[in-house]
């Protein structure tokens, strides 16, 4: 980690001891040391008389959260490179929330541990206002469906031709690359979670007993492929369902896998033999965004970007949540967050976004505008209220009492 610059040297000091304290992830504890150091740059720009968190009050919290709302890209950061395109663009509500997250997180745990005296709940004095939650919501970045079809269309017709090459020729065994490649593309896991598989993650099974993946006695259409993931970033190992191409395309590559020592995954701590590794290393999981994904777009003739940005390996995993919630037999919500590995059905909605086709076919299907008309029909026979009828005791007013109570004989 780079030392911090431009920042008072007690409120340095504290910021690195809570990172050597924290028991967060290291990315996690990374990102938020960088956004509590801008909180002392800020400082020494606005209120040079704070140098230290046991200096903050009520009025300190209240002029951070002020500024974080007005600052802008570029404003009290120690690196500028890739800021200069999009320096002096509002901050976006999902990134002032994440500010005050990692500030709140930092003067929580600081008064919890005893290292300042509490003299104010961050909770309370560091939250989010609710005019920057009111702009927050799931928005889940979905691949269009034609571009989506063609990248599929690229991924199953792979070839050595397609990927960059060094001296010795492919980085990785075509059928690595290819399995990889499928996982990415059915799998809907995170790059990480892909990176991380382990031998022997691909189970096959018929009428729910297990079965051997080469089997001749049952078809393939006809077995159902789960595969294993590991421990991630919300939760435990857990198992799900895959299409067959895609514990094809693992097994090819395990038959050809070279033996290789076990390797130590970060995550849990243990000893593993990872899927996707070769010469002793494990496959990073940037290899998806910088290698696989640049050239299925340049395959199937579609550009590397959208008009929601990027086409990234975290967006696949909206695309094919999407796809599940809006298919013609859809998957339920709760299905959908067990297959994608969620906690909580609130994580799963910021994946799955119903479709305006689908949206249109639920309206029209509802009958709104005839179910009101067929109502006032049947409840008010006009004829015999402009007649006159209903004034000399014929009956005017009907009750609907729904489908197959006519036949009813006490009605």
């Amino acid at each position: 980690m780079p030392d911090l610059e431009g920042v008072p040297e007690p409120w340095a000091a504290m910021v690195e001891r809570w990172h050597d304290t924290s028991t967060l992830t290291p990315k996690v504890r990374g990102m938020f040391r960088s956004i509590v150091a801008k909180a002392g740059r800020w400082l020494a720009a606005e209120h040079p008389d704070v140098v230290e968190p046991a200096q903050w009050t009520r009025e300190t919290c209240a002029a951070w959260v002020a500024a974080l709302d007005r600052m802008t890209i570029g404003e009290h950061v120690q690196r500028r490179a890739g800021v200069d395109k999009r320096g002096g663009e509002p901050l976006s509500p999902r990134t002032k929330a994440g500010y005050l997250t990692a500030t709140r997180t930092f003067f929580r745990d600081c008064q919890e541990w005893e290292w300042i005296p509490r003299r104010f709940d961050p909770v309370r004095a560091l939250a989010t206002p609710r005019s920057v939650k009111a702009l927050i919501g799931p928005n889940p970045r979905v691949i269009a469906d034609d571009i989506w079809a063609k990248l599929l269309w690229a991924g199953l017709n792979v070839d050595p031709g397609d990927f960059p090459t060094n001296t010795y020729g492919l980085c990785y065994p075509i059928e690595l690359i290819r399995a990889v490649t499928l996982t990415w593309l059915f799998s809907g896991l995170r790059s990480d979670e892909i990176a991380r598989l382990r031998m022997g993650c691909i189970r096959w099974q018929h009428d729910g007993f297990p079965i051997p993946g080469d089997s001749d006695e049952v078809l393939a259409r006809d077995a159902v492929c789960l595969l294993d993931v590991p421990t991630h970033k919300t939760g435990t190992s857990f198992t799900k369902p895959v299409d067959p191409l895609l514990g094809k395309a693992i097994e090819a590559w395990q038959e050809l896998r070279p033996q290789q020592p076990k390797m130590l995954d970060r995550k849990t701590g243990e000893q593993v033999d990872f899927l996707f590794a070769h010469r002793a290393k494990r496959l990073a999981k940037t290899y998806i965004n910088t290698a696989v994904i640049p050239s299925l777009c340049r395959k199937a003739g579609v550009p590397t970007a959208d008009v929601r940005g990027n086409i990234t390996s975290h967006r696949a995993r909206s695309t094919i949540a999407s796809q599940l919630y809006n298919a013609k037999e859809p998957m339920t919500l709760f299905e959908l967050q067990a297959w994608l590995g969620h906690r909580s059905p609130e994580s799963t909605q910021h994946y799955a976004k119903i479709t305006p086709n689908t949206l249109a076919r639920a309206y029209n299907d509802a009958g709104y505008f005839e179910r009101n008309v067929r109502t006032i029909e049947v409840l008010v026979d006009r004829d015999a209220v402009t007649s006159g009828e209903a004034a000399s005791g014929e009956p005017w007013q009907y009750y609907d009492l729904g489908h197959g109570f006519c036949t009813y004989t006490f009605f």
